[in-house]
Parts: C-alpha cells; sequence; structure tokens
C-alpha cells in the first residue's frame, strides 16, 4: 500500500511565490491565477492556517499583487529574495518549523522558474509539496507545462484551488464549510 499523499489540516500552509506587479502585463492569465491565489488565501485564513508569500527582487520587480495581498493581510508573513528558489531561504524555513509546518500547498509564477526551484528545494528537505496546477502560471504555457511536469515528476503532489481547501476541511460538518463552499462558487 502506497504512502497516503493527502494535506492534513494541522500540517500545512500556503505558499504563494512571486505573485507580483510586474508580472501582470506579461503573464497571459494574471487576473485569473490572481483570483484563484486570492481564493486559496482566504480558504486559508478560514481554515486558520498560515499563508507565506514570497517576493523575487521586489525593488525592481515590485510588491505582491494587491488583489492577493487584500486576501492574506492577517495570518500572512511575507520574505524578501533574490535566489529563485524560496526553500532554502533560512527565514522562511524558521518560520514554518516555528508553524509546525510539513505539508506546503505551493502557487504563484513562474511555474519553470520560482516555483518549480522551491518545489525542488523543499522536496529536498522532506516538506510534502501540493502544488495548486490551476493558480500557476509562466509568460508562456510551453514553460508552465514544463515547470509542472518536472515538479510532479519530482514528488510534488498535483491539487487544486478547490481540491485542496475540500481536502483540508474534510467533513461537510465542519462549521467552516458554508465559508469555503461560498468561496469557490
Amino acid at each position: 500500500m502506497g504512502e497516503r499523499k493527502v494535506l492534513e489540516r494541522e500540517k500545512a500552509a500556503l505558499l504563494i511565490i512571486d505573485f507580483q506587479e510586474a508580472f501582470r502585463r506579461v503573464i497571459p492569465d494574471f487576473e485569473v491565477i490572481g483570483s484563484r491565489i486570492a481564493t486559496a488565501a482566504r480558504g486559508f485564513a478560514i481554515l486558520g492556517r498560515p499563508v507565506y508569500v514570497t517576493q523575487q527582487y521586489p525593488s525592481g520587480l515590485g510588491y505582491t499583487a494587491e488583489e492577493v495581498m487584500l486576501c492574506c493581510r492577517e495570518n500572512c508573513k511575507v520574505f524578501d529574495k533574490t535566489r529563485f528558489g524560496a526553500g532554502r531561504d533560512a527565514r522562511l524555513l524558521a518560520a514554518l518549523e516555528a508553524d509546525g509546518v510539513r505539508q506546503l500547498v505551493i502557487c504563484g509564477i513562474e511555474a519553470h522558474i520560482c516555483v518549480n526551484q522551491t518545489a525542488h528545494d523543499l522536496l529536498g528537505t522532506n516538506y510534502d509539496v501540493h502544488l495548486l496546477r490551476d493558480a500557476v502560471s509562466s509568460r508562456s504555457h510551453a514553460d508552465k507545462l514544463i515547470g509542472i511536469d518536472r515538479m510532479l515528476a519530482s514528488g510534488a503532489v498535483s491539487a487544486s484551488v478547490e481540491s485542496a481547501l475540500f481536502e483540508m476541511l474534510e467533513d461537510a460538518r465542519d462549521p467552516r464549510f458554508r465559508q469555503i463552499q461560498e468561496l469557490i462558487k
């Protein structure tokens, strides 16, 4: 019997990777991806789980898009970086440890660069990585698919915003069920 690859609420956190203003004009589906990331951030807040945000070289690429930051201000920790992969950042790793996180649900841009390298860093340090395939993108569709393929081949678990939130919710009798259901509609 194989290892279970499901999200456990008490171990999970959301990691939003480099969803920054400079990409707004070059990522074709930026608004759609932003909406999905915002939904994920709201859902994690409802479920009482932490949200981490990385920003790649914000003085050059701008800060995290406002539509995302508005959804995660209270339960969010932001980490500026210059290394493409965030999974070796000592500050981020210390925050994950302090919060008891063992599973990371990742999303953001670009799928084939920063998201991919972060996923590989985290997988290499024995975190479970769940990739929100409907909440990642790249400037080109081909690069997005290549990034997704590489992460999945290395052990990331395929997920969507909806599947991750309901997996963590686990039961329709949970008092937060209606709130999560409203987010998804």
